[in-house]
């Protein structure tokens, strides 16, 4: 379950890096999808053992900061 949890969650940090280059191009973007993915791996993180979950917390923190700076890259100036 950990590595399959990774693998979405790396799956979703690419997806938040095209995103954020789309948007800082000028580009529209339609996030109505990511909301979903992420509800579905909290709710899955949520679910694991602590010592399992743990072992994600680098790729989770990584993917928090790549949100952040798209919601930077959205922000108008």
């Amino acid at each position: 379950m950990t590595q399959a949890t990774l693998a979405a969650i790396e799956a979703l940090h690419d997806t938040v890096v095209m995103a954020r280059a789309l948007a800082t191009n000028g580009r529209k973007i339609d996030l109505a999808g990511l909301d979903a993915e992420a509800a579905t791996l909290c709710a899955t993180v949520g679910q694991m053992p602590h010592h399992r979950a743990r072992l994600l917390r680098p790729a989770l923190e990584a993917l928090a900061q790549e949100v952040e700076g798209l919601a930077a890259a959205l922000t108008p100036p």
